[in-house]
Parts: structure tokens; sequence; C-alpha cells
């Protein structure tokens, strides 16, 4: 059962919102809250899996209250950002603050129990109509060359063959960060990479021609070697590094 708080200024969209998730056998709509600081309460309170959280809301908005939520200690919570606006700024603010996903309220029904089920997941999700243009953000703003490591130039180079999840062997690539080395497989590469474009754990097997169970494999390893909370982290990793290009 996921557990979930909505916290958004208009009461409709609460309300909205609550009838369609809270109509899922697998959600349970714990909460509201109708600004920010309602919304660190909450979670605070009744410690939910997902905070849907729209980022325009009077007192603290849903960028700093998901700054809060999510750098909390005590508190093992994720945040769907879920918005009317696509502005660079307001994703890029939402991703820096920790959020695992984003997602505009004008997605249909599907997309939105898929989104609040990838993000209770811990996979993260990204409205793909913003996705491509996030990375070129990012890219213009020169966020490449530091990984969330630390600065330092990323770098690859050729280093031993590793053992994936098949028993297949293939080479491995490292990329230098704050001098510290992160070793990525190929396939965490090709993973990273499909990642940055929105791709879900489905259609990255179907695009790889691999089993589903495969790719989760890689997102793991890739994820705990690049010491990132989600994809959403990881995608931002790699383009500090230098791996990602828009």
């Amino acid at each position: 059962m996921i557990r979930l708080v909505i916290a958004d200024d208009q009461a409709v969209v609460r309300a909205g919102l609550s009838v369609i998730l809270g109509a899922e056998e697998d959600i349970e709509v714990v909460g509201e809250a109708a600004d920010g600081a309602e919304a660190i309460a909450r979670a605070r309170e009744l410690r939910p899996d997902v905070v849907c959280m729209d980022i325009r809301m009077p007192g603290t908005d849903g960028i700093e209250a998901t700054r809060a939520i999510v750098s909390d200690p005590d508190l093992d919570v994720d945040v769907l950002i879920l918005t009317t606006f696509d502005v660079d700024d307001d994703v890029l603010a939402s991703l820096e603050a920790g959020a695992a996903g984003f997602l505009l309220k004008g997605a249909d029904e599907d997309t939105l129990l898929g989104a609040v089920r990838s993000v209770a997941a811990g996979e993260g999700t990204l409205d793909q109509r913003v996705t491509r243009r996030i990375l070129h953000e990012l890219s213009r703003r020169g966020l490449r060359g530091s990984t969330t490591g630390g600065g330092g130039e990323a770098q690859c180079r050729s280093a031993d063959r590793v053992v994936d999840a098949g028993g297949a062997s293939e080479p491995a690539v490292s990329t230098g960060a704050d001098s510290a080395e992160v070793t990525l497989t190929v396939r965490e590469q090709e993973v990273l990479h499909l990642l940055s474009q929105g791709m879900s754990n489905g259609e990255m097997a179907a695009h790889l021609y691999v089993e589903p169970t495969t790719i989760k494999y890689h997102l793991t390893g890739l994820l705990q070697k690049t010491g990132s909370r989600d994809r959403l982290q990881a995608v931002l990793w790699g383009i500090r590094a230098g791996m990602v290009h828009p």
C-alpha cells in the first residue's frame, strides 16, 4: 500500500486528486496540505511514502517544502512534483531540492498513477515533454565537469572487465570525481543514457532486448555507484560528469 499526502493550495485540486488516487487498491491518501509548511508538518506526522507537491503555494512554496522533507534524516519520504507550469527554473529547482519526480497536472490518469507508483518504487519520473529541454538547460548552465561528489573534470578510461547479471563480461569505464573513482559498466552507461531520455524500465528493456529484471539490476548498480537517491539524480550526476549529453 502506497501512503500518500497531497499538497496543493487549491481545495478542488486536492479533492480531485484524492478521488483519482484514492480509488486505487494500492494507494491510500492519508492526508492533505494547503501549503508547503503544512506539507512538511503532514510528512513528519503521517510518514507517507510519497507527497504529491504543487510548486506555487502561498508562504512556504513546494520547492522549499520538498527540500525540507527530503533532507530530513528522520524521514523516508519521496516527493512527486505536480504542477501546471513547465517552467525550466521550476523543474530544475525542484530536482535540485531532491524531488523524485516531476509531472504536469495536464497528464492523463494512467500517467499520473504510473508516476506515483514509479516514485514510490524508488524509480522516479520526469514528464517526457520537458526532459530533453531540461537536459539542454543543464548543459547550457555548465553543470558538466563536476559531480554530486564535488568538482573535477570527469574522465573515462578502459578498466578491468566485470561480470553482469547474466554472467557475461563487459568492459567497464571509470570516471574521476573529486579524487574518487566511479566505475560504470557499459550496460550501466547505456541505462544512464536511456534514463536521460525519460524511458521507463520496461521501455529500456525493450530497447536493449533484455528482461526488465536485468534493467533493474543495472539500475541498482548505477544508483549505488553514483550515490544517487533515484534515477533523476543519476541523470543529473551523468550530466555533471560529462557522461550524458543533451
